[in-house]
């Protein structure tokens, strides 16, 4: 059985890292941080013109209707380079979401734009620091209006709509569906919020009688958002292991360079066992990457299984390479003008994002018990 990736999806890989090599250079991801803007424009315009926001997306409505596989090539390339662009937001979440479960007429209206990139999507689920639940979703949807405030929201400030997890009437699980809101009309407001990683900005979005309609159908908004995490924690995934590499060589390439007492710091062997566990922990996550990718691909019945694991080994590897570099990097690696800080602060926000290391630890088990049962 091959888990390796086509030559076309490699050809992809290899044209995402030449683009982004050329265009989101470090400088980039650190004015994103330090400035004002919700993300960098001008990247976020080259992908949408290299048609990556569609690639999911089917011909009929705009996109290139290709799948999963090619995500995966394309969000390891936006780890590696801590794109500060909403790409996660709008394609692993928003769009999926709508391409999955939206009605013929959600399809039409907003697919096509968010595959040109001219719509930013994301997902509003939680309403703090605790994981979204049943129990605590107090955002309502009645009558068509929305109410309740999200907080925080990758990438609230740039998205023209949102995929809101709401409380819709009922108990239990039972009682959560999907919105879709349009962000650009009345009832929605906005304020940024602070986040370990700037360069990735996050909003608080308050409704007050927003416009909004039921994505999916009522009452299934909690098995829905579930489905569309497994997805997406593939696709974190991906992301996570192309930062964790990039982390690694950024390491390797300081020690090669730097001198301590007449040799590179890469010849001794303490720094040595230090880059050789990275690339251990980082090829570990890549192999349950790929099954996951696998089976995100075909539907298979292990997806549950396979993302929260690729989730799993993916957030430890990026955590412990973004780690592993600064140390490397000794003092220097602690300092502003150091850019080891650009993965350290990206692993740590997509450690958390769709959920925290321990709510997916604990998926993993619940999960591998239930079949172990079966």
């Amino acid at each position: 059985m091959n888990f390796d990736f086509s030559d076309d999806q490699k050809m992809l890989k290899e044209q995402v890292r030449r683009y982004l090599a050329d265009n989101c250079s470090m400088k980039v991801v650190r004015r994103v941080l330090d400035g004002d803007e919700t993300h960098a424009a001008e990247v976020w315009k080259g992908l949408a013109e290299l048609g990556l926001m569609g690639t999911a997306i089917p011909e009929a409505y705009g996109g290139s209707g290709l799948g999963a596989l090619e995500l995966c090539v394309i969000a390891e390339e936006l780890g590696r380079a801590c794109a500060p662009v909403p790409f996660s937001s709008s394609v692993y979440l928003a769009t999926e979401a709508i391409k999955r479960w939206g009605s013929e007429a959600q399809k039409k209206a907003w697919l096509p734009k968010l595959a040109s990139g001219e719509a930013i999507g994301t997902l509003a689920a939680a309403e703090g620091p605790q994981t979204p639940s049943p129990r605590n979703v107090r955002a309502s949807l009645a009558d068509g209006k929305l109410s309740g405030v999200k907080l925080p929201v990758p990438d609230g400030e740039a998205a023209t709509l949102a995929v809101v997890l709401v409380n819709s009437g009922g108990s239990g699980a039972r009682a959560l569906s999907l919105a879709l809101v349009d962000l650009t009309g009345t009832g929605v407001e906005r304020t940024r919020v602070s986040t370990v990683d700037p360069a990735r900005k996050h909003a608080r979005l308050a409704f007050n009688g927003a416009a909004a309609e039921l994505l999916g159908g009522k009452g299934k908004g909690w098995q829905l958002l579930n489905e569309l995490y497994d997805g997406a924690a593939v696709l974190f995934a991906f992301e996570q292991i192309g930062g964790a590499e990039s982390a690694m060589w950024m390491a390797r390439d300081y020690a090669l360079q730097r001198q301590a007492f007449g040799r590179a710091i890469g010849s001794y062997q303490a720094i040595k066992h230090k880059l050789a566990d990275v690339y251990v922990k980082t090829e570990l996550a890549r192999s349950n990457a790929y099954y996951g990718a696998m089976m995100y691909a075909e539907g298979g019945a292990d997806l549950p299984i396979a993302a929260a694991a690729a989730r799993v080994a993916a957030t430890d590897a990026y955590d412990f390479a973004a780690k592993e570099n600064i140390q490397t990097h000794g003092g220097i690696g602690f300092t502003w003008e150091a850019d080891t800080q650009f993965h350290y602060r990206r692993s740590r926000l997509l450690a958390l994002a769709i959920g925290g290391p321990t709510a997916w630890k604990d998926k993993l088990v619940t999960r591998l018990e239930r079949k172990n049962a079966a």
